[in-house]
């Protein structure tokens, strides 16, 4: 049998509000609520179930979506457009800018709950090319 993530569930202050944030950004559309859960679905299957829970509660995690390049000129453009800070590096120190990591492009941004949200369209290979 292959193993295959399914879902995985995404701390926030207001399920509704990451939820929407993240499938605005990236082009998704939200689920229905189920119970507190309120899910966006990828492409490969996998759902994220947005749960609101205290803020100070929540430990921020880091988020990574593979994207084409037509979906990484949309969700730049929305980004650009809603005025969300991003950087080209995980620490923030290159505000406003992509990187070009192995041969694609990446950006970092953050959601409402403060979780680290990236998006690239290359997988990354380690050790770099």
């Amino acid at each position: 049998m292959s193993v295959e993530l399914n879902h995985t569930i995404v701390h926030s202050r207001d399920n509704r509000e990451s939820a929407e944030f993240l499938a605005h950004i990236l082009g998704l559309e939200v689920g229905a609520e189920w119970g507190p859960f309120i899910p966006v679905d990828t492409s490969n299957g996998v759902t994220l179930d947005f749960a609101t829970i205290p803020a100070e509660s929540i430990t921020p995690q880091h988020y990574a979506f593979l994207v084409s390049d037509e979906e990484f000129d949309a969700a730049l453009a929305r980004i650009r457009e809603d005025g969300v800070t991003y950087f080209a590096d995980p620490h923030g120190k290159q505000p406003g800018e992509i990187n070009h990591h192995h041969g694609g492009r990446g950006v970092y941004f953050m959601d409402p709950a403060g979780h680290g949200m990236e998006i690239i369209t290359t997988p990354y290979t380690f050790p770099e090319q």
